[in-house]
């Protein structure tokens, strides 16, 4: 009996483990065909994420790069994360469907919101890190130049820095559906996040010391969408969050 029970437990951990490989292998298998598409137009791609700087650059710099390979490779990492951008719905969706057999009924309901909210705070984050924070951030290091200081940017460099801060600011902006969900199942709610903003605060400072490049402004630029992202989750768990119901007793 004992031994029935032991094979039992182990049984729907390995289904579960089957099922998520299933599920990251639709997701490599969407990206793999995505990024097809995605490195033929590798040269436009390029184009684009190149405006940020070139807006900037002084009459005399350009890019370089210093091993033979370091273009190609450039052309791979741009054409991958252009790919993860496209299949992000995909990935939502399979994401969901994992951890939905745990979830009530009526919560299943949230997939649809879930799929497109996520997507929509994702690209609202890459792009305003693309359109607000990349130009004033270029401008702040090519104002360092002189007559004697030409920037000659290494191409590697550059966009392994475009497109990390493109990702980031993309999952940044997740962190009001985030805490949606969180304080819809009841996990947090709107004074527990309230009570802890002085934390949160200081958190925020110093993740945005740590994943921007060591410059006060590049840091003040991401901290203060994170704060103001942390008070719109306070607002939206204050509106949406699980109400709790107090008993009176006689």
């Amino acid at each position: 009996m004992a031994c029935k029970i032991g094979i039992d437990e182990k049984q729907p951990f390995i289904s579960h483990m089957i099922e998520l490989r299933n599920r990251i292998l639709i997701c490599a298998v969407a990206l793999g065909v995505v990024f097809i598409f995605t490195f033929y137009l590798k040269e436009k791609i390029f184009y684009f994420l190149m405006q940020p700087f070139i807006r900037v650059m002084p009459e005399k710099s350009s890019f370089i790069f210093t091993y033979i390979t370091e273009a190609f490779i450039t052309y791979v990492k741009i054409s991958i994360v252009a790919a993860f951008f496209i299949t992000l719905p995909v990935i939502l969706y399979e994401f969901w469907m994992f951890v939905s057999p745990g979830l009530y009924q009526k919560e299943k309901k949230y997939l649809l919101p879930f799929i497109i909210f996520g997507s929509i705070s994702f690209l609202c984050g890459a792009t305003f890190c693309y359109y607000v924070v990349m130009p004033i951030i270029y401008k702040f290091f090519v104002s360092y130049a002189g007559e004697f200081v030409i920037p000659m940017p290494d191409l590697k460099a550059y966009m392994s820095l475009t497109l990390r801060m493109l990702v980031i600011f993309g999952l940044i902006f997740e962190l009001p559906l985030v805490a949606y969900y969180l304080s819809k199942i009841g996990i947090i709610n709107h004074k527990l996040l309230a009570s802890k903003r002085r934390y949160a605060i200081l958190g925020i400072f110093i993740l945005s010391a740590v994943i921007t490049p060591p410059d006060i402004t590049s840091q003040i630029l991401m901290a203060i969408p994170l704060c103001g992202l942390y008070e719109l989750s306070i607002l939206i768990t204050r509106i949406f969050g699980k109400k709790v119901v107090h008993n009176e007793t006689a």
